[in-house]
């Protein structure tokens, strides 16, 4: 299974959804559903926007666990 990281590393960095979402161009509610899991897909342009505005890896977003 495939695990989102993404509010350990925004909780890390100290931003907000609402100041994320604004700096990656996306909603705060499509923002939140990625934050929250309620995603089967991340488009790669939203990863990389992601990883680039957080000074992330991938890896550090998605983490692959074993069900």
């Amino acid at each position: 299974m495939i695990v989102l990281n993404l509010s350990n590393v925004m909780k890390d960095r100290g931003i907000k959804l609402k100041d994320l979402a604004l700096k990656i161009g996306l909603t705060d509610a499509n923002l939140s559903n990625i934050k929250t899991g309620k995603i089967s897909a991340i488009r790669f342009s939203t990863l990389n926007a992601l990883c680039k505005e957080l000074n992330c890896q991938p890896a550090d977003i998605l983490e692959y666990r074993e069900d």
